[in-house]
């Protein structure tokens, strides 16, 4: 149904394709002001049941630069947002999905809409206890997937494995398995499972892996930016050889801010070298598939 935005608190985000921050939260239809952007908005009412979705178009003079397009029911895209490290949360039709929430990652809330949580690899940096407690309070009974090796590390959490080539169905979420292997540290340390995840034939994350997911074209891709076993060259090759129409950086906690910098230019000259779109995500900035 449509909805009365009036005197709703609201946010208003950029539209499909772009990056989303907060740019008036919690503000009233009546006092949003955003002119100083040349692009269109969407607002997004928070409040629910009232949810419902505005286009904004520069309007003309007055002290409203805006004007209504249209008003509709919301027709929910998917929003990924990234926060630290490797951390993902996807949204789509009121339902969540998180990916390999680890230690560098702050609590994370909001989660009774949690359907599903996705776990790359065993190591600590994409999964902690902690993290799954405080999902499972929130959200009990919420399915976890993830490779036999964090079955196995993680023994006292209910682990439904997952293998490349698996499909699941979860919560309005389609998940596609890729991958297998972890890439090499050095060659005295064991090598782990590791499985990159494809979301709703959208998203693609592959875990810490260079994992080309054949047969795929990638709309977006969250791309690697720094690791042990991470050299620049060989992820600018990565974006490269998958070629997405957008990408953005994760697993970017071992990196300086000089560092991080650096490294995303370089894959966003590689993602470039395809025609698509490079997009800087700082923890809890999104963007809206």
């Amino acid at each position: 149904m449509l909805c009365d935005p009036s005197g709703i608190r609201t946010r208003v985000t950029a539209v499909r394709g772009q990056r989303t921050r907060p740019l008036y939260d919690g503000a009233v239809w009546r006092n949003v002001s955003v002119a100083r952007q040349p692009f269109k908005y969407a607002m997004t009412i928070l409040t629910p049941p009232n949810r419902c979705h505005l286009i904004l178009t520069p309007g003309r003079g007055g002290r409203n630069p805006f004007a209504v397009e249209h008003m509709k029911e919301l027709t929910l895209l998917m929003r990924v947002t990234k926060f630290e490290h490797a951390a993902l949360r996807l949204d789509a039709n009121g339902k969540t999905l998180l990916i390999d929430p680890g230690s560098f990652t702050t609590p994370l809330d909001d989660l009774e809409d949690l359907v599903g949580v996705v776990i790359t690899h065993e190591h600590p940096d994409h999964w902690t206890p902690d993290h799954l407690d405080r999902f499972l309070r929130a959200a009990p009974g919420t399915p976890i997937y993830a490779p036999s090796g964090v079955a196995r590390a993680a023994a006292e959490y209910d682990i439904t494995v997952v293998a490349p080539g698996d499909t699941v169905e979860v919560g309005g979420f389609a998940l596609r398995f890729f991958g297998g292997t972890h890439e090499v540290i050095h060659s005295s340390l064991p090598t782990v499972e590791n499985v990159g995840v494809l979301v709703n034939d959208e998203l693609y994350y592959p875990g810490d892996s260079y994992a080309v997911p054949e047969g795929v074209e990638v709309g977006t891709l969250a791309a690697p930016l720094g690791a042990p076993w991470l050299k620049i060259g060989e992820a600018m090759d990565y974006v490269l050889a998958v070629a997405p129409r957008r990408a953005f950086g994760t697993h970017d906690m071992t990196l300086s801010v000089i560092g991080r910098n650096m490294h995303r230019q370089r894959l966003q000259w590689a993602t470039e070298q395809g025609g698509g779109e490079f997009f800087t995500l700082e923890p809890g900035e999104s963007l809206d598939l």
